[in-house]
């Protein structure tokens, strides 16, 4: 036997018992596990498709008032040409016994308030959606790097084998850049996330194919033992982990027939927590993934809408407004539920979108639209939940919102708190890939101490 046959013969030998690991029932595919006790064991991040303006949410800024109608002194550039002072059309109040300051869009959210850490000096790199959402999601902004629900994946695993460790919902279609959101690029193929459609309400419309019209579940099972003998010969003398992956998801699509269709029907809900939730697709949707969560997956993602639909350039208030409504009392509803429940404690819950929007008013044509540009230099992400210090707020942007200026926080920061929570050291997750360790946060992230309990 030369070296490339033992090599070969004793890499397939390891990948083999890697492969029966992740398709062994009650077994999680996980790297390693926590490097240290978690705060946090899943997650639910309600992704705020197109930049959401922190200035009419949560970061008010009276000196808009004053200036209103004037230019001010801002030393960056812009995407595109803005005009002078707009004050926010809506009403801020102060919440709990922080007195953390909230807009009237998320009055219900409000009432949370001493349970949420607003961090007020989040910045991205380049006042574009596309790297933005990758920065974001996935903490490079230019090259392909696996998300951050495929890292907490790869290093956690799911607590439940019939289902994905890692769902992502958006109704409507798919966001700005789709799959790659959530993609698990050079992380094994398995640890992707799940996209599901969240428009629809049937389990059958949700989730394509979950059951066979042509097989009973025995036949199934015997032709899925047959198809894993011909792909375990197929698989000897062959490194690939796409192959792994392919194997691990026809296993996974069987388990989940019966899993699946109980955790996404939300008719088995008492109609109290229904209404709670409110009948529209985000009401829907979050209550399926309070269930997904309670089942063991991992990291939930809900998106706002196909396209981007808090990229506001005009008509914001009325825009606004109306989006705002239509996830205010879904999240609070949440937040309600997960306390009563008992799992608050212990599920990390993130709200945010790829960037802010400008202070002063965005111009068309030389005509006033009533708009904001995107602003990447300073906004708002909140989190609540496991491990988080309520009723804080962090860093702060200057006085007109425009850009971070005390405690900025980098995406690479959020996301090595997010894996901190988690109970995983940011610069330990790593995963060999083309001849270098590669990591979420690259060489660069700190933990935000400041917001954890």
């Amino acid at each position: 036997m030369n070296r490339r046959h033992f090599l070969q013969r004793s890499g397939m030998g390891f990948g083999m018992l890697g492969l029966a690991g992740m398709l062994a029932p009650g077994t999680a595919a996980a790297a390693s596990g926590p490097h240290f006790a978690p705060k946090a064991k899943r997650v639910i991040h309600f992704f705020l498709n197109g930049g959401p303006s922190h200035v009419d949410t949560f970061d008010p800024k009276s000196a808009l008032t004053t200036y209103a109608g004037k230019p001010l002194p801002l030393t960056r550039i812009t995407e595109r040409k803005t005009g002078a002072a707009f004050p926010s059309p809506f009403h801020f109040e102060r919440y709990g016994q922080s007195g953390i300051e909230v807009s009237e869009l998320f009055a219900k959210t409000a009432q949370h308030i001493d349970d949420i850490a607003v961090i007020r000096s989040m910045v991205a790199q380049v006042p574009n959606h596309e790297p933005s959402l990758m920065l974001m999601n996935c903490g490079d902004s230019i090259q392909t790097r696996p998300s951050l629900g495929s890292w907490l994946s790869y290093g956690l695993g799911s607590e439940n084998q019939n289902l994905p460790a890692f769902v992502a919902m958006c109704p409507g279609g798919m966001p700005i850049k789709g799959a790659e959101n959530w993609q698990s690029a050079f992380l094994p193929g398995a640890m992707q996330g799940t996209y599901v459609d969240s428009q629809h309400q049937s389990v059958d419309a949700l989730l394509e194919n979950i059951r066979s019209p042509h097989a009973s579940r025995d036949a199934q099972r015997r032709q899925l033992d047959l198809l894993r003998t011909l792909n375990a010969n197929h698989h000897r003398g062959r490194l690939d982990p796409r192959l792994d992956a392919r194997i691990a998801s026809f296993e996974l699509a069987f388990r989940m027939q019966t899993e699946a269709t109980d955790a996404f029907d939300i008719n088995l809900e008492p109609q109290s927590i229904r209404d709670l939730y409110g009948d529209g697709v985000h009401g829907r949707q979050t209550l399926i993934a309070r269930r997904l969560l309670e089942r063991g997956v991992r990291f939930v993602q809900l998106w706002h809408g196909a396209g981007q639909p808090w990229d506001n350039h005009d008509n914001l208030e009325a825009s606004h407004r109306k989006l705002a409504a239509e996830i205010d009392q879904p999240i609070a509803a949440l937040l309600t539920d997960l306390k009563s429940r008992g799992m608050l404690d212990d599920t990390l819950v993130i709200f945010g979108g790829e960037f802010g929007r400008t202070p002063t008013v965005e111009l068309a044509a030389n005509k006033a639209t009533q708009g904001r540009d995107h602003n990447p230099y300073g906004f708002s992400v909140w989190m609540a939940g496991g491990g988080i210090k309520g009723g804080t707020v962090h860093g702060a942007t200057d006085e007109f919102g425009f850009a971070a200026v005390e405690n900025p926080v980098s995406a690479h920061d959020l996301h090595a708190t997010i894996l901190h929570l988690m109970g995983l050291d940011h610069e330990r997750l790593t995963y060999r890939y083309s001849g270098r360790d590669f990591r979420l946060t690259d060489v660069h992230g700190k933990v935000v101490t400041p917001i954890i309990a």
